[in-house]
């Protein structure tokens, strides 16, 4: 597998203070099947669609207490180079750059505006075994109170170009590179969208055959529904909120409806 250029989504994983119940709920609605955890690495237990790594739940390290949450892993051949970025351009590391046996190196970050991320510098374990599949990752979004902030920073630290969408009535970009598919959107968070106790943070999309039957699916397993369902020029989607309070969302792409947005 070719290593994937920097500032490329390539992993995900969340952490659960109950991950037998967060393995039951993403069954259900995502399909997933998950291998053994490794205690050497905290229980870390890798989740599979279709036989493909897609992402991973572990459970809380000692004094680690907090809100479940998915972190999207960014792309980088050093992950201390991008660590030293992503304190020059105004973010905060969370965790140090930390080699993961042979499989790679890590470290955890915030932009200035408090979107927590992560860095994935690949060893062994290269990131996703599929994306845009049933089941797997497919896309994300910056959810942010600070549009200009993260527009500054991700640019900066992982080389991407940004174009806004033209639409008076929305405030998103998309973060990418020249003839590739966009990295990553941005959206800013209005305030009357969002209680002002819900932080900044990045949105994963995951695959679905049907969007309607996992939103029913979710609200059966104790999620919640947060937006939609609707319809897009990029599929059907809604956002939802795990039992424990981590939020994803699922798309199917197979179901658009409407013209692409122009971007500038």
């Amino acid at each position: 597998m070719a290593e994937a250029r920097e500032g490329t989504p390539v992993w995900a994983d969340a952490m659960f203070a109950d991950v037998e119940a967060a393995k039951t709920f993403y069954a259900g609605v995502l399909g997933w099947t998950f291998g053994e955890s490794a205690p050497e690495y905290g229980h870390y237990t890798q989740a599979y669609a279709g036989g493909k790594a897609v992402a991973a739940v572990v459970p809380p390290m000692p004094g680690q207490d907090g809100m479940a949450q998915w972190c999207l892993y960014l792309a980088s051949p050093d992950a201390s180079a991008a660590a030293e970025r992503i304190r020059r351009h105004g973010g905060t590391v969370l965790m140090e750059p930390m080699r993961v046996g042979d499989f790679g190196t890590m470290c955890l970050a915030q932009d200035p505006g408090g979107v927590t991320f992560g860095v994935w510098q690949a060893g062994r374990h290269k990131g996703f075994e599929a994306t845009d599949e049933p089941g797997a990752y497919c896309w994300a979004e910056v959810f942010t109170r600070e549009p200009a902030a993260s527009d500054a920073f991700f640019p900066a630290v992982f080389g991407y170009g940004v174009q806004t969408m033209a639409d008076e009535q929305m405030d998103f970009a998309v973060y990418g590179f020249d003839g590739d598919r966009p990295a990553l959107g941005r959206m800013a968070m209005a305030a009357g969208d969002f209680p002002p106790e819900v932080p900044s943070y990045i949105q994963v999309y995951f695959a679905v055959p049907d969007c309607d039957r996992a939103v029913a699916m979710a609200q059966e397993m104790g999620g919640q529904l947060a937006f939609g369902p609707m319809n897009s020029p990029f599929g059907r989607f809604a956002a939802v909120v795990d039992p424990q309070g981590a939020a994803f969302a699922v798309i199917d792409v197979t179901t658009t409806e409407g013209e692409m947005p122009s971007f500038a």
